[in-house]
């Protein structure tokens, strides 16, 4: 019996180890409003600090977060939320988060100098239990790839407006991101920008399904014209097709979250915010 016991012992820690080294499961389905995943990126309130862009998302009725490296950590303090942050910090950003009812999935847009870098990236990921970081890093995608799976993390390729005195950044393309990504471990995908998309003069529902089934997560945007620059407005306000939007998600069976990124109205844009959530709630009840 005793001998039972020690084996019985033995096994429990090996398997405690190994569900310790695995990398982050599926969103879970009781934080998804009409079926995905919604809620902010951080940078939807880069004025606040990121203990209150928690708040404000809650706020909004999202159940999800994404965050972005160097946001301010709380509004009383100089400190900065990255993953540079020591354990005491992720464990009291955890607490906050826990007790506002806010899931963190992803971080980014973030970038790394070297592997070193990059490692710190994905165990900050790993002890916040994320889906997935975003990133523009595309000159390291084999040192991504590797880590991707070492970690069992996904990767996001995002794309910001075309550069047209830049011709070196090709990601603001789906068809570049795609050629990218094609042959890669199925964990390197894209992090689309729909806003972006548009001011790229790209159709987002053409970008989503160029991209079937390599989409990790969205930022999704609506916007009042294709092919210039305006600004955000809420879900069916512009001219992006968002319900179409997400009826291609769901035919593809994507699994990420999407990020609400709401860039105007930076000092009061919650009720806005809140507007978008509420389109998922109105899009299921049609569905």
């Amino acid at each position: 019996m005793k001998l039972i016991q020690q084996w019985w012992t033995c096994a429990l820690i090996t398997w405690v180890g190994v569900v310790g080294m695995l990398g982050a499961g599926p969103i879970p389905e009781e934080v998804k409003i009409g079926g995905f995943a919604v809620g902010c990126q951080a940078w939807t309130f880069n004025r606040f600090s990121a203990f209150e862009a928690v708040e404000k998302t809650a706020l909004a009725g999202g159940k999800v977060i994404e965050f972005y490296p160097g946001q301010r950590l709380r509004p009383d303090s100089d400190a900065r939320w990255d993953h540079h942050a020591p354990d005491e910090v992720i464990a009291q950003m955890k607490e906050h988060l826990a007790r506002h009812g806010v899931r963190p999935v992803n971080y980014g847009v973030v970038g790394g100098r070297d592997e070193a870098e990059w490692r710190r990236i994905f165990e900050f990921a790993k002890k916040l239990d994320l889906y997935a970081i975003t990133t523009e890093d595309v000159d390291k995608l084999d040192l991504l790839e590797r880590l991707a799976r070492e970690y069992d993390i996904r990767v996001g390729i995002h794309n910001h407006p075309r550069q047209p005195n830049n011709p070196n950044y090709r990601v603001w393309s789906p068809t570049n991101v795609l050629e990218m990504i094609r042959n890669r471990d199925p964990r390197i995908g894209a992090a689309a920008d729909t806003g972006h998309w548009a001011t790229s003069g790209i159709v987002p529902l053409d970008g989503l399904r160029l991209l079937a089934g390599r989409i990790v997560s969205v930022h999704l945007k609506d916007r009042t014209a294709i092919g210039r620059q305006t600004a955000d407005v809420p879900y069916g306000a512009g001219v992006v097709e968002v319900a179409a939007l997400l009826d291609e998600l769901k035919r593809q069976g994507f699994a990420g979250n999407i990020s609400i990124e709401y860039e105007t109205k930076w000092e009061n844009n919650v009720p806005d915010v809140a507007q978008c959530i509420g389109f998922f709630r109105g899009y299921a009840s049609r569905r």
